[in-house]
């Protein structure tokens, strides 16, 4: 069934074509992602498939028998309604019959009068009619694992962050048949983007989203629709499907173009013949030579993006950390942490929200004061710091003359460069350096930012979730800048391939206040993680299984009950599936060693299948000797 249809759409702003022709179609339980550059209009292009921007040109069909909910980037709310009333403000009969239980509820608490206890009779059965509960509880996950806890706390008191969680709550528990998201992993943890990764692949929904993560692509979206050079292409895959034949599509693209440039030589020198010549031509082949030379004068050569700058020298003394701790109130969130960075370290930072992650970024900058410890820095350390919040906006100011307030000239790698070239190397050209900042799109404001950083020189990097609202074309080049960078890094980012590409070091935040440092990247930290939870699981069914064996051999009967029997012959059984599991993973590892991906997810299977396998060996082997005792 067709949700959605999309065709020749064109739309400008100003001077500034976004898009042209751009066609595409969404169906029922297809996952797209929309993918572009910063700047290329895909939240315009959102807007107007919900009908709040107009199209310069062509139509959008979109079904009037389904809902849609919509992720905008920046949400409103309504500043004095309540986290409650704002999550159930969609009229459909879930919402109506949840609202008309709360509200009788609370009546008949404060007055349980007949009629009070008749309406709540009533509400209850409408309820159970609907099986609103299991809907009403779903609500009550979905918030719980975003960290909203106060249903009655009103919205205009929220932070950013909290606003967008909430936004992306409301999506979810509205049950629509077309999502329609954008940057919904924004101002979330890694272990909510993983919880949301497994609600979306799960959820029969139908799915439109803009995003940057490309772990979250691999892992939810069927389709990508890529925006390129204006228009639209679709690719019916994953993100590492979309790479392959996106690369075959411009490779395609280009020997196309060579062909025309041969071709093109040979009818140009028919061309400039004098007209006698061509008149007794076909004017067939005069129409076929614009053609050819609208093909050959084609330029399908991306702009790759290479941040170059220069970093001042470090000297032998970096950055010390000593037993610093940090509270709020009676919250501890840094306990007494130390730690000596080394030169060209790379450390990540993990850890759910509210655990501290920026608090130690703003005392290692001397922004916040520690309660307990201190920070030493040495004397040539100069630090780029590129915070979560952004910076203050300059007002309505040309971007080239804010640059142009930091520095004249940058140093880079090749040697000085003015402002104005510095700002052309990274997509800024010419023409748009002289435009206005309001007009900038988030991702330029934020990709603008970073260069606001880097262009003066730093040695240590550190950077709060510096992936958000940047394009993947971006991040890319950023990545390899970064992997190259003499100087010393830290960043806090929820973008896993990110973490995973850059950094050596994890340290890992926990609510207690405690932090894991831990020698690795971010996957390998995740399979530690896993591995010792799993190991604590086993303990404790060891623990349990302990405890019984004193209440069976107190009996004083020699033969074996026939609970353990039973056990016996079951332990038997799963431990023959084990081992076939663990042939299987082996043979499947063996296979994917040009995988990294794939070879880390078998590598954690295997080390969970493994883990199983001993704890049920050792009470198979226990119950061998009740039963034979």
């Amino acid at each position: 069934m067709l949700y959605l249809q999309v065709d020749n759409l064109s739309k400008s702003h100003g001077e500034k074509e976004l898009f042209e022709d751009v066609s595409f179609t969404i169906e029922q339980g297809h996952k797209t992602a929309l993918i572009a550059k910063n700047g290329a209009g895909k939240t315009t292009l959102l807007n107007i498939l919900l009908g709040k921007e107009l199209q310069d040109d062509g139509k959008v069909f979109l079904r009037n028998d389904i809902e849609v909910s919509y992720l905008e980037q920046d949400p409103a709310f309504p500043a004095e309604s309540s986290i409650f009333d704002y999550i159930l403000s969609a009229d459909n009969q879930f919402n109506r019959a949840i609202r008309a239980y709360e509200l009788a509820t609370e009546e008949y608490a404060s007055d349980n009068s007949t009629q009070n206890r008749l309406i709540l009779e009533k509400a209850t059965n409408q309820m159970d009619a609907l099986n609103a509960w299991e809907y009403e509880k779903n609500m009550r996950e979905v918030l719980d694992k975003f960290l909203i806890t106060d249903i009655h706390q009103k919205t205009g008191t929220l932070s950013g962050g909290q606003r967008k969680r909430l936004a992306l709550a409301k999506c979810l528990v509205d049950q629509a048949d077309l999502l329609i998201l954008d940057e919904p992993t924004n101002h979330l943890d890694i272990g909510m983007i993983e919880w949301l990764e497994q609600y979306l692949s799960r959820k029969k929904a139908s799915l439109l989203l803009v995003t940057h993560d490309r772990y979250f692509l691999d892992k939810v979206c069927n389709t990508i629709v890529e925006i390129d050079r204006k228009t639209a292409f679709t690719y019916r895959g994953n993100y590492a499907y979309y790479l392959e034949k996106r690369q075959e599509r411009i490779e395609n693209e280009q020997k196309g173009i060579e062909k025309a440039r041969n071709l093109y030589r040979s009818e140009l020198d028919w061309m400039r013949r004098k007209p006698q010549a061509r008149a007794t031509k076909a004017r067939a082949r005069i129409d076929r030579f614009y053609k050819i030379e609208e093909q050959a004068k084609k330029n399908i050569t991306e702009d790759k993006t290479e941040f170059s700058v220069g970093a001042r020298r470090m000297g032998r003394k970096i950055l010390e950390i000593e037993n610093v701790s940090k509270g709020f109130g009676d919250k501890q969130i840094i306990k007494d942490f130390s730690y000596i960075f080394q030169k060209g370290e790379k450390i990540g930072i993990v850890g759910p929200n509210g655990t501290g992650k920026s608090s130690l970024l703003n005392i290692i900058n001397g922004l916040i004061k520690p309660d307990q410890g201190k920070v030493v820095i040495g004397e040539t350390v100069v630090f780029g710091y590129y915070r979560q919040e952004g910076f203050k906006e300059p007002g309505d100011r040309r971007i080239i003359d804010i640059m142009k307030d930091i520095a004249e000239e940058v140093e880079t790698k090749s040697g000085r460069v003015s402002v104005s070239v510095f700002l052309q190397h990274f997509g800024f050209a010419p023409p748009d350096q002289y435009a206005w900042f309001s007009t900038l799109s988030g991702g330029e404001k934020r990709k603008l930012y970073l260069l606001m950083i880097l262009m003066r020189n730093p040695n240590f990097i550190i950077l709060d979730e510096p992936t958000n609202d940047l394009d993947i074309a971006t991040l890319n080049a950023l990545e390899s800048f970064l992997v190259d960078f003499p100087g010393c890094l830290i960043t806090v980012s929820h973008d896993r391939y990110f973490m995973d590409k850059l950094c050596d070091h994890i340290f890992a935040f926990n609510d207690d206040g405690t932090i894991k440092d831990f020698p690795g990247n971010y996957s390998q930290y995740i399979s530690y993680r896993d591995e010792q939870i799993s190991l604590q699981k086993a303990e404790q069914e060891k623990q349990k299984t302990d405890e019984t064996k004193p209440a069976a051999t107190k009996s004083g009967s020699k033969k074996p009950s026939y609970k353990f029997v039973r056990e016996y012959e079951r332990l038997e059984a799963e431990i023959d599936e084990l081992e076939k599991r663990k042939d299987e993973l082996t043979e499947q590892m063996n296979a994917a060693t040009s995988d990294a991906d794939e070879l880390m997810k078998l590598s954690t299977a295997f080390q969970e299948n493994e883990t199983l396998l001993e704890a049920k060996t050792e009470r198979w082997m226990e119950l061998v000797d009740i039963l034979e005792g």
